[in-house]
């Protein structure tokens, strides 16, 4: 697959850009105004929620329902697998890349056509080919909605064709896109503009339907449009190490969707702060080194730690470290032993393991020596402790066996 940007964005993106930062310049603490039927925007890292709107209300999810077709194939198959295309007769109004039965094309640009350009027949394709029916496929895309707790999330088919029992929440989306984001092969493929697809019966160059993408700000997710889910479109933004998830559902228009969106975006990067917990090498706390009396060896974070935090937020994060049992050496600088865990407000935020920050020196000669003897003594005193319990154990039992007219005698 080869990748193509646009060199100029499109006249539609700059306005909607143009429109949002003017409108928003005075106004980053207030909710912005939008027009979706339901909406939401979070964090990514924490799933803290900064703004939502009817975000559990069930509904109609059109094409973003090919994020769970995506994630399943991003964990059940390979990028250069081969896949052969699908029968699959599409509508007229159907968005498809034109794949003929029998024709091969690889994962990466399915997976590509499927997220970019939206092609129902590679979603068809992706799923025969991973399970073998789309039935089968769907009972998968299902099952893993109940493995992720997506609780108000159901499919009836991997394209997103308006069905009762196709819909998702505001909410579930958001949490779905957050989890997709963490996969490189996702997030790289969603903020492309447009891809040439290397495999398959010819040459084809697709375009990102997400026009924001070619600002630079937004860097994902995924559109829909159907006649009864209206225009939804998945967020994402990211800034100062701070990711972003939005969500707009039921938009009247393209427009909107756009303008929304970005609303959402900005407000809630603006809404949150990087904090920096904790500092990779930064000294953590300390341990006794055993048979080296008042000695100790500094257990330093293995890993920087920061997490984000909306702007205003009481609690701060609290480290707190296992505790430490005395070591003994020899041990090489950098061994993990133990760990230290953030909290905020109670709640566990995440790990950092801890380690030597210098070799720990093991037991010296004349400590080996007298542990040898200790050891031996030890090993005395418990053989004659047990010659001693087993003659009196002997003794005991011949004083029993002992006949009544032994003892008159």
């Amino acid at each position: 697959m080869t990748l193509h940007r646009s060199a100029v964005a499109t006249l539609a993106v700059a306005t909607t850009m143009l429109l949002v930062a003017a409108s928003s310049a005075g106004a980053r603490d207030r909710p912005p105004s939008i027009d979706a039927a339901a909406a939401i925007v979070v964090d990514a890292d924490s799933g803290a929620v900064l703004y939502e709107r009817e975000a559990d209300d069930r509904r109609a999810i059109a094409s973003t329902t090919k994020l769970m077709t995506a994630l399943l194939t991003l964990e059940q198959a390979e990028p250069d697998e081969l896949i052969e295309a699908a029968d699959y007769a599409a509508l007229p109004v159907e968005s498809t890349l034109g794949l003929e039965p029998g024709e091969q094309m690889s994962v990466e640009d399915l997976l590509a056509a499927l997220l970019l350009e939206s092609a129902n027949d590679a979603a068809v394709t992706l799923a025969e080919g991973i399970s073998g029916s789309r039935e089968e496929f769907v009972e998968q895309m299902n099952a893993r909605a109940r493995e992720l707790r997506l609780a108000d999330t159901s499919y009836a088919n991997p394209i997103g064709l308006d069905d009762a029992r196709n819909y998702s929440t505001a909410r579930d989306l958001a949490s779905l896109a957050a989890r997709l984001m963490e996969n490189e092969q996702f997030a790289e493929i969603v903020g492309w503009q447009s891809a040439e697809l290397e495999t398959g019966a010819r040459r084809r160059v697709i375009e990102n339907r997400n026009r924001l993408v070619a600002d630079g700000f937004v860097d994902g997710v995924k559109t829909g449009f159907t006649r009864e889910a209206g225009n939804v479109l998945v967020g994402s933004a990211e800034e100062k190490g701070i990711r972003v998830i939005s969500v707009v559902m039921g938009e009247p228009t393209e427009a909107g969707r756009d303008a929304d969106t970005v609303a959402l975006l900005r407000y809630g990067l603006s809404r949150f702060r990087k904090v920096e917990v904790i500092e990779r090498g930064e000294t953590l706390a300390s341990a006794p080194i055993r048979f080296h009396e008042g000695d100790r060896v500094d257990l330093i974070a293995a890993r920087s730690f920061s997490l984000t935090a909306p702007r205003g937020a009481q609690g701060e994060p609290e480290v707190l470290v296992d505790p430490i049992q005395p070591l003994e050496g020899p041990l090489p600088t950098d061994v993990r032993v133990g760990a230290a865990r953030v909290f905020v407000d109670g709640d566990r935020r995440g790990n950092v393991a801890l380690q030597t920050a210098e070799p720990v020196p093991g037991p010296t000669l004349s400590t080996r020596a007298g542990l040898y003897l200790q050891r031996r003594i030890v090993l005395i005193v418990v053989a004659i402790t047990v010659v001693v319990g087993i003659l009196v154990l002997v003794r005991s039992r011949t004083r029993r066996s002992r006949r009544p007219e032994d003892r008159r005698k």
